[in-house]
């Protein structure tokens, strides 16, 4: 599949050229393999650009003493890396390109214990990527129009590069379709995720990080609200399973000016080795992999407080662990398959009832569809707290005893045939709703809306057997006869609210026949 044309805040003539880049290198190897080639060489580029800083900053004196650079806690780039002296090497005749390249990553490696395990092999290029290609891939990188009106205008972690990181892990998310989908987090969901939440300062965790994205998010956010230069109040976290996708995150935060030491030295499976088990995080976001059949089940882990997970789905243990993760007054947000709602196989219903009574459950929002190239299921986000209460001098409201609901199915505009996103209207409304009924935004009085959001109790909640489906408690909005006759794409979205309020009502009624027979 091809990358498709470029869009967005970054500029034409770069993307033009890294996918001219990307279109030589997909003869000799699949997207998943040239992502990391790309994002490779940009990262070694960013490297250099935050060495060169640091040697002007510092001094000529300082050029050739590594151990000034450390104990400073800056890198040091050994010459072998240096992207002048990668240069001029490569122009002599008969010079091996991509083995260099490979050679200058790993010299790279051992003189930064930071990067362990970021370029065990280098780019992987030698032997399987022609020397001329090679050399036009590097020359790419080092064009002006690529880092700007030259080198030493550019600040590292901020501006043009990590605009092109994030750029490019959303076009190789799109081009890898469903496997793109594993790495990395649509933007519109991570936007709802982070404004939901507010992460303005304190711990912030992710238990599968994926390329970083949901934490690189949490940076802007408080950029957004407090300026460029305060997220030192923020600390990251994370773990990842999948190793390349774990060398992406720390590229990624690297590239935001955020210490990647939170995301360990390694990748590792979160639910079969918790490497963070002291942490306890203010803020917990989470798209974990939907209903995970193959996962590593220990019965007698302490995070099960409500309940063991079953073996055939991994919901409930995504959903504990991050509970087992909260500090006192923490909150999060977990995107699950929308059947983590309602299900009642295998004690899901069980673990499910504990956490309800327990009062944990803020928020649920259904989303709309297609929103994942990763999956056609249908998805929602539960939002957990650990103190629902007004919480003394940040004077909220109170909500103990009661769960918000969103219905937020009909939202969302297609930007393609089978890719839906959240408008900036859209993560408004919901934003705002949520903000107005937890009272961190006081220029609004919470309302419910039939059809939208309704604020339900708990005895509620009990008597429809603790199903958390917000279209079960909204309701239907009023639909006027011009809004029927109106636009095909509408009527349609009707059509399938209607049919999901249906498939709700038949839920209910085998609530009711089963507390028949059970009686």
């Amino acid at each position: 599949m091809k990358p498709v044309p470029p869009r967005g805040r970054v500029p034409t003539a770069v993307t033009e050229l890294i996918w001219k880049a990307a279109d030589k290198l997909r003869g000799g190897m699949d997207a998943a393999e040239y992502k990391h080639v790309l994002l490779g060489l940009l990262y070694l580029r960013y490297l250099f650009l935050e060495f060169e800083e640091s040697r002007q900053q510092l001094g000529e004196g300082f050029v050739d003493d590594p151990d000034a650079y450390t104990t400073l806690g800056l890198r040091w780039i050994p010459s072998a890396a240096r992207w002048d002296m990668l240069a001029e090497k490569l122009r002599r005749p008969g010079c091996p390109a991509g083995e260099t390249l490979d050679d200058a990553l790993r010299a790279l490696t051992r003189s930064n214990r930071d990067l362990d395990n970021v370029f065990p092999d280098g780019l992987g290029l030698a032997g399987r990527v022609d020397d001329q290609l090679v050399l036009g891939l590097f020359a790419l990188f080092g064009d002006e129009r690529v880092m700007g009106r030259g080198a030493r205008t550019v600040r590292p972690g901020s501006g043009e590069l990590y605009e092109y990181f994030l750029y490019f892990l959303d076009e190789f998310a799109r081009v890898e379709g469903k496997r793109g989908g594993e790495f990395h987090t649509p933007k519109s969901v991570a936007r709802l995720l982070v404004e939901m939440l507010e992460p303005h300062e304190g711990r912030v965790y992710d238990p599968c990080c994926g390329a970083g994205g949901l934490l690189v998010q949490a940076r802007g956010f408080v950029q957004t609200r407090r300026g460029r230069e305060c997220t030192d109040g923020l600390q990251v976290y994370g773990q990842e399973i999948n190793q390349r996708t774990w060398r992406l995150a720390k590229m990624n935060l690297d590239l935001h000016g955020m210490a990647s030491s939170g995301i360990g030295s390694r990748s590792a499976d979160t639910l079969a080795e918790d490497r963070l088990r002291g942490l306890k995080a203010d803020f917990v976001m989470a798209v974990p992999p939907f209903n995970m059949s193959d996962w590593a089940r220990d019965e007698f882990d302490p995070r099960w407080r409500y309940g063991v997970p079953p073996a055939r789905n991994a919901n409930f243990a995504w959903l504990q662990h991050v509970i087992s993760k909260l500090g006192d007054r923490g909150s999060a947000a977990v995107v699950l398959a929308n059947g983590s709602l309602s299900s009642r196989q295998l004690g899901e219903d069980r673990i499910r009832v504990s956490m309800v009574e327990d009062d944990l459950v803020a928020c649920v929002i259904a989303l709309p569809d297609r929103l994942f190239r990763s999956t056609s299921i249908a998805a929602c986000v539960w939002f957990l707290t650990k103190d629902k209460s007004s919480q003394g001098v940040r004077e909220l409201t109170d909500r103990r005893g009661e769960v918000l609901f969103i219905d937020a199915r009909a939202m969302g505009e297609m930007i393609g045939r089978a890719e839906r996103v959240l408008t900036d209207a859209n993560l408004r409304e919901v934003v705002g709703t949520y903000r107005a009924w937890r009272g961190t935004d006081t220029s609004q009085e919470y309302q419910d809306v039939t059809g939208f959001c309704r604020s339900v109790r708990l005895g509620e909640i009990r008597e429809h057997g603790h199903l958390l489906t917000p279209g079960r408690y909204v309701g239907s909005a009023d639909i006027s006869e011009e809004q029927r006759k109106g636009p095909v794409e509408g009527r349609v979205a009707e059509l399938t609210r209607e049919l999901l309020e249906l498939l709700d009502a038949a839920d209910r009624t085998e609530a009711e026949i089963r507390k028949h027979l059970g009686a």
